[in-house]
């Protein structure tokens, strides 16, 4: 009697895939970031900077980048989930040469409570300081922060909103060889907090499901630039993201502005200076 023929398994695209990895493809760009803030350190101080602080730094994207343009440049970076620093050193880290992976160095810890020596630039970007609820924390960790820059040193962070900021919604945007989904599954407009979710899908129709999710509050720029000027930032620029003219999308260039527009979706960069 023949013996019945076992199938073989075959992994689907998104058992493959890794998430960290998709997450800085498709929502990462530190060449344009450092850029930028080389860019705005120029042009307020006149001078360049050598020290950074990438605060939430996830897998230290922005921070590898840093510590690569110059060989004077240092970074710190800071996060408390363990596993996404361990995948950076393993991944971004490792990449650098031995002398730029001497001068970064990552710090499990939680950014209201880490030590670091001065530095010129703290980052914290992708909203991240969105985890901290209440204008309480926010306003310790801006606090924080202005204690730890040089005299001279630029806060860079970043914000979104528009009406279309609240809603419950997904956007898909397609991407080499996946999709990327952004899932904003539920909003209280009682805390202003929100919950969502980065999905990834796949042409073999595999998916990602909830491969990273948030709980935020979803704070407003009056907000953010009041506690900034209470931690003592004496200056706070607003650099809003310019529009393709046919797509009407975000194109990734910034102009600094002192209005700005009702628009659905929107991304500003903020600088506050010390």
């Amino acid at each position: 009697m023949a013996k019945p023929r076992q199938r073989k398994i075959v992994a689907t695209m998104a058992e493959l895939a890794d998430r960290h990895d998709l997450y800085q493809q498709s929502v990462q760009c530190p060449v344009a970031e450092i850029d930028f803030v080389l860019q705005q350190f120029q042009a307020l101080r006149r001078r360049k900077p050598y020290v950074l602080r990438e605060d939430f730094c996830g897998t230290a994207y922005a921070a590898c980048e840093w510590v690569s343009r110059d060989d004077k440049n240092r970074a710190f970076g800071i996060d408390l989930d363990l596993e996404v620093l361990d995948w950076g050193r393993r991944n971004n880290v490792k990449k650098l040469t031995r002398k730029q992976q001497g001068r970064i160095s990552l710090m499990h810890a939680d950014v209201l409570e880490a030590e670091t020596s001065t530095v010129d630039v703290v980052l914290a970007m992708n909203f991240s300081y969105w985890v901290l609820l209440t204008r309480k924390r926010v306003q310790a960790y801006f606090n924080r922060v202005y204690e730890v820059l040089a005299n001279d040193g630029l806060f860079f962070l970043d914000c979104y909103g528009g009406y279309d900021a609240p809603k419950e919604i997904k956007e898909k945007r397609k991407l080499d060889g996946f999709t990327y989904i952004w899932h904003q599954a539920h909003f209280d407009p009682l805390t202003s907090e929100i919950e969502c979710h980065i999905h990834f899908k796949f042409a073999d129709k595999s998916r990602i499901r909830k491969a990273f999710s948030y709980r935020w509050r979803l704070w407003t720029l009056p907000e953010i630039r009041e506690m900034l000027e209470q931690a003592g930032f004496r200056d706070v620029h607003i650099h809003w993201e310019q529009a393709d003219d046919e797509t009407g999308e975000g194109n990734g260039e910034f102009k600094e502005v002192t209005r700005g527009a009702a628009d659905p979706g929107w991304i500003t960069y903020i600088v506050a200076e010390k």
